[in-house]
């Protein structure tokens, strides 16, 4: 069977200038990044930043604390062919472990968006996957960043497993 594509690219946030965020949005990233340090063994290891500038947090957020983000690519990760994604993802999981890098899933709305009722076989398999993401961020030794648009609504098992920050636009 051929490998897929890589499925997280390395995107050096440790090295880059400064991004752009405003004063009051650095100030933020500065203490979400020392209780990520501080939380090394607690189970929420998962940020959602929501808002405009979820992006450019994730990155800052890198930078703070001197690792490398991950980017990963969804369409790289998630494969038509049952369990083939779940195969990605702990490559990917494996990769960044190896690495201590910080984990950054961007769009993480159109993956969330998938956990719905079950009315046919897709659905029933796109629940497994995503199920199986949420599982294997919670084992994760590292830090894991999803970003999404704004007002993302979320089900009440998913807010217990991520901290949710709201980075507005300026």
């Amino acid at each position: 069977m051929k490998q897929p594509p890589k499925v997280a690219k390395p995107a050096k946030a440790a090295s880059r200038p400064s991004v752009g965020l405003p004063t009051r949005d650095l100030a933020q990233i500065r203490a979400i990044a020392a209780k990520a340090n501080v939380r090394t063994s607690r189970k929420r290891k998962a940020l959602l930043f929501s808002g405009t500038n979820a992006t450019a947090a994730a990155e800052a957020m890198a930078k703070e604390l001197r690792r490398d983000l991950y980017r990963v690519d969804l369409s790289a990760v998630v494969s038509k062919y049952i369990g083939e994604t779940e195969k990605n993802l702990e490559r990917l999981f494996a990769e960044a472990g190896a690495k201590d890098a910080i984990l950054f899933v961007d769009e993480a709305d159109a993956l969330f968006g998938k956990r719905a009722d079950v009315k046919d076989a897709h659905d029933r398999y796109s629940n497994l996957e995503v199920n199986y993401l949420l599982r294997r961020m919670e084992k994760y030794d590292g830090l894991v960043v999803l970003a999404s648009k704004p007002k993302l609504t979320l089900s009440m098992t998913l807010q217990r497993r991520f901290s949710v920050y709201d980075f507005p636009p300026p």
